[in-house]
């Protein structure tokens, strides 16, 4: 339950966003455009901070705050920093980087931060001769959907389902309740804090379509409304940075760790993609069940086929893998189906009127992975499945959790690596993720993410020591 002073707390924080986000609000809401509305802006809300965002390989925010004064001079020649202190970036010998906002991209934060009126802008990184810097998570993602115009298409959408838990400290996974699925107050107690969020967020331009409680104790969602690819990047970076500062500011904690709880659900991050020839759903096919196009079906293939060299970066840290196990709703086995959950991607049902919405829901990536990064992959693996006209293989239809190896094998149903290890591996032999993330990058980060397999296999878990030191 919550307390009397958390709910006190809880009302004090909405009334002083929802005053604060209408006393600057501009005259159109904040919908800017250009690089001179935004310093208009600026200047008419007296707005003192200004903060650029970029993203690191790993998919970790990096934010430095610039005045008033230097807004027009950013925009022109942007703002330099130090590459080689950014994880995945320059080395030291190469480390100047700019940073150059993007108009298009600024916001109110909903609250002051440290006293300050601040507003925030995605920045494109570029060598200092010009240049985009092609280990930029965000040129990345920008590079990968400009090869959608070859295949005829204009445009990636996605909507991600990212699931967190509410604890009460960062240094132990101690809940908040003990919910399950869809339940409500009271038994709820992070209801209204998801409603705060929520109201954070549609502040930021951010639609929300669902909020809910999810089925592990403490555990949550808040799904976002489908975007273009990039943008919705920049929205679920921004998402799990308001989940994270509006608990923080209560005096709790949020986390999108994929598994902080024994014995319960993991976090995933469900992702819903379609792809479009400008208004019209690539996807659709109205001919038959289930009206997935031969496009949609490529796409799916490729997807299902691509899916282990991929999980590096959709699933990219060790904590990753103890989510990846059957019997916890998370899905295992290379399979797609309509309704069948067990399987690795899913094909909503078609309702009728509704073609704009035939996609697919790739069910394993979680949502502690780099979004740029993330959907640049499975992007890549997509597209292979076009390229190469792959044959989606025969819907699963069966519980696969249920299903004797023997079964799954004789249906050709594999498995996604069950070690970060093991998805490293495949991953580093790769031509898809190659051509996805490119030389440079794709090296860093197995380097580093068997830097990171190397320091578990070395730590000794208290569990070991107790069923092993009487040994």
């Amino acid at each position: 339950m919550l307390n009397g002073d958390l709910i006190k707390a809880i009302e004090e924080m909405r009334a002083s966003m929802e005053s604060y986000v209408e006393e600057n609000r501009a005259k159109n809401g904040l919908n800017l455009k250009t690089d001179k509305e935004v310093i208009d802006y600026v200047k008419e809300q007296n707005i003192s901070s200004i903060r650029l965002w970029f993203t690191d390989l790993l998919g970790f925010p990096k934010i430095f705050s610039i005045t008033p004064r230097e807004l027009e001079s950013a925009f022109k020649e942007g703002m330099g920093f130090d590459g080689s202190s950014v994880h995945g970036y320059s080395r030291i010998h190469e480390s100047d980087m700019i940073a150059l906002p993007s108009a298009k991209t600024a916001q109110l934060i909903p609250f002051r931060i440290g006293g300050s009126k601040a507003i925030r802008m995605f920045a494109k990184v570029t060598t200092p001769d010009g240049k985009d810097y092609p280990r930029d998570p965000r040129n990345i993602l920008k590079r990968n959907l400009e090869e959608l115009v070859h295949h005829g298409l204009t445009d990636m959408y996605v909507g991600p389902e990212a699931e967190y838990f509410y604890f009460k400290n960062g240094t132990s996974p101690e809940i908040l309740d003990s919910a399950g699925y869809f339940d409500m107050v009271p038994r709820d107690v992070g209801d209204p804090i998801r409603e705060l969020t929520i109201f954070a967020l549609e502040s930021m331009g951010i639609e929300v379509e669902y909020a809910h409680h999810e089925v592990a104790p403490s555990q949550h969602e808040i799904d976002l409304k489908y975007k273009n690819a990039l943008r919705m990047a920049d929205n679920l970076q921004t998402y799990k940075w308001l989940v994270k500062e509006i608990a923080g500011r209560l005096g709790m904690h949020a986390t999108f760790m994929p598994k902080p709880l024994a014995r319960e659900n993991g976090s995933g991050m469900h992702v819903h993609i379609s792809l479009f020839r400008k208004e019209t759903n690539a996807f659709f096919d109205e001919t038959e069940p289930p009206y997935l196009s031969r496009t949609g079906r490529q796409f799916t293939a490729g997807v299902l086929k691509h899916a282990p060299e991929i999980c590096m970066v959709t699933n990219q840290w060790v904590n990753s893998y103890k989510r990846l196990v059957p019997g916890f709703e998370a899905p295992v086995y290379i399979a797609w189906a309509q309704q069948n959950r067990s399987a690795l991607v899913r094909v909503p049902k078609y309702k009728p009127g509704k073609e704009t919405a035939t996609r697919i829901e790739a069910r394993f990536p979680d949502a502690a992975c780099n979004p740029y990064l993330a959907f640049s992959v499975l992007l890549r693996a997509g597209l292979k499945g076009i390229e190469n006209d792959y044959e989606l293989m025969p819907e699963s239809t069966e519980d696969l959790y249920e299903q004797t190896p023997a079964e799954r094998e004789s249906k050709g149903v594999r498995l996604l690596p069950d070690t970060l290890y093991g998805a490293v591996q495949i991953a580093m032999r790769s031509e898809l993720m190659r051509e996805a993330l490119g030389e440079e990058a794709l090296e860093h980060l197995v380097q580093t993410k068997l830097g990171e397999c190397m320091e578990h296999r070395l730590y000794v878990s208290p569990k070991e020591l107790d069923d092993y030191m009487k040994l």
